[in-house]
C-alpha cells in the first residue's frame, strides 16, 4: 500500500536518501482511480528500495503549488530529492516500472 504523503511529511520523505515516486491524485478524478491500484502494487513490489506514495491535491496546497501540479494524475519521480522524471495522465504499469528502474 502506498504511503499517504502530505505537506507535513513530504520534505522528510523526499530527502530520505531513497528514490521516491509521488502520485498526485484526487478522489473525484476518474483517471486517478485507474492509476491508484497500480501505485499500490508498485509500493509493495519496491518496498524498502523506493518510497512510493500518494498526495491528495485537494488537501496539500503547498507541495502541489511548489511543483505546479495542474493536471492529475501526475506522478513525479524523485532522485536525490529532485524531480528526475514525470508522467502526466494514466498509463500502464510497465511504463511506471521503466521509470522506477531508471531511478535505481
Amino acid at each position: 500500500m502506498a504511503l499517504q504523503i502530505t505537506d507535513e511529511n513530504f520534505n522528510e520523505l523526499v530527502n530520505s536518501g531513497k528514490p521516491m515516486v509521488l502520485d498526485f491524485w484526487a478522489e473525484w478524478c476518474g483517471p486517478c482511480r485507474m492509476v491508484s491500484p497500480i501505485i499500490d502494487e508498485l509500493a509493495t513490489e519496491y518496498e524498502g528500495r523506493v518510497t512510493i506514495g500518494k498526495m491528495d491535491v485537494d488537501n496539500n496546497n503547498d507541495v502541489v503549488g511548489e511543483f505546479g501540479i495542474r493536471n492529475i494524475p501526475t506522478v513525479l519521480f524523485f532522485k536525490d530529492g529532485k524531480v528526475a522524471d514525470k508522467i502526466v495522465g494514466a498509463t500502464t504499469k510497465d511504463k511506471f516500472i521503466e521509470k522506477i528502474e531508471a531511478l535505481l
